[in-house]
C-alpha cells in the first residue's frame, strides 16, 4: 500500500538524520577522532546484531561458505575505506559540505561505467554529473574553513563509495543477501580496522581522551551503533519496497532536510560562494534523478 511506503521513507529520513547527527556529535563536538575504534565498535556492534536477529528468527540470514564470501572482498575493502575515510572527513567538514563531496560520488560510477560500457549517455545524464564534479571541485576554492585533511579523506570516501556502488550492480551474487552481504562487510572491517588500530595510534590517543568515562560519551557511542544497524535495515526495507529513483529521492530529501536542521544543532560557517557549490551540486542530483527516470520510462 501506498502509505506503507510513505512511512518506510519517512522512518528511513528519520534514521539517516539521526545517525549523521550522532556521529558528528561524536567526532565534532566531543573530537572522538579514532575512526579505527568508532567505526571498529559500529561494525561490530552491527555484526553481533546481525547474528543475534538471525539466531532469534527476525532476519533471514543463510551461511554463509567461503566460497560465496571470498568473491565480495573487494566490495568489502571498498567499504572500510568509505566508513574510514568518510568517518575522517565527516569529523572536520560540515555537514552540508561533506555532502556535497559525497555527491561527487556518482562522477566516479559514472567515469566507471563509461569505461566498462563505453557507451554513449543521455546529455542531461551527463550534464549532470558534470555539475556535480563542477560544484565538488570548486567547493575547496569556495570554502572560507578550507580543511587540507578533511577535503583529502572527502575525496578517498567519495571515491571508495563510488566504486562500491558499481561493484553493487555488476556483483549480483544469488548466494549471498543484502544482509550477508554487509554482515561480510562488518567482520572484514571489525578485522582489518583492530588491525590498524595501534599503527595508526588510536588507541593510545583514546586512552588520553578526555570524556572516556563519561556517560553522555557512551550513552552517544551507544546510540551510533544501533542507528547504525536501524539504517542498514530501513535502507535494505526501503530498497525492496521503491525503484531506486523512488529511493535515491527519499536520500535526497533527506540529505536536504540534514542540512536544514544541522545549523540548529552545530556550528556552521559556510560563506555564500560555498552556498552555491552546496545548492547547484543538489540540483545536479535532481537532474540524474530525473535523467534515470526518463531512461527507465
Amino acid at each position: 500500500m501506498q502509505w506503507k511506503r510513505h512511512f518506510t521513507g519517512l522512518m528511513f529520513s528519520c534514521v539517516f538524520i539521526a545517525t549523521y547527527f550522532t556521529n558528528k556529535f561524536v567526532l565534532s563536538v566531543l573530537k572522538f577522532t579514532y575512526p579505527t575504534l568508532f567505526q571498529g565498535w559500529q561494525t561490530c556492534v552491527g555484526a553481533l546484531l546481525l547474528v543475534l536477529c538471525g539466531k532469534l528468527g527476525w532476519l533471514e540470514m543463510s551461511r554463509i561458505t567461503r566460497s560465496t564470501a571470498l568473491p565480495w572482498l573487494p566490495g568489502s575493502l571498498l567499504f572500510v575505506g568509505n566508513i574510514y575515510a568518510g568517518s575522517r572527513s565527516l569529523a572536520s567538514l560540515s555537514i552540508p559540505i561533506f555532502f556535497t563531496l559525497q555527491n561527487a560520488s556518482h562522477v566516479v560510477s559514472f567515469l566507471i561505467l563509461k569505461l566498462k560500457d563505453g557507451e554513449k549517455l543521455p546529455w542531461l545524464k551527463t550534464f549532470s554529473v558534470c555539475l556535480l564534479l563542477m560544484s565538488a571541485v570548486s567547493l575547496p576554492l569556495c570554502d572560507s574553513q578550507f580543511d587540507k585533511s578533511g577535503y583529502m579523506w572527502a575525496v578517498c570516501q567519495l571515491s571508495c563509495e563510488g566504486a562500491y556502488r558499481v561493484f553493487q550492480v555488476y556483483f549480483k551474487s544469488s548466494h549471498l543477501s543484502d544482509l550477508e552481504q554487509q554482515y561480510i562487510n562488518y567482520l572484514s572491517s571489525v578485522l582489518l580496522l583492530a588491525i590498524a588500530a595501534h599503527p595508526t595510534g588510536d588507541i593510545l590517543g583514546a586512552l588520553e581522551f578526555p570524556f572516556l568515562w563519561s556517560y553522555t560519551f557512551h550513552c552517544v557511542c551507544c546510540a551510533s551503533a544501533l542507528l547504525g544497524f536501524l539504517l542498514l535495515l530501513v535502507t535494505i526495507k526501503l530498497r525492496s519496497g521503491l525503484t531506486r529513483e523512488h529511493c535515491r529521492a527519499w536520500v535526497f530529501l533527506s540529505k536536504v532536510t540534514a542540512m536544514s536542521l544541522c545549523p540548529l544543532l552545530f556550528t556552521v560557517d559556510i560563506n555564500t560562494p560555498s552556498l552555491l557549490c552546496v545548492l547547484s551540486s543538489h540540483l545536479g542530483l535532481v537532474a540524474l534523478m530525473y535523467s534515470e527516470r526518463e531512461g527507465h520510462a
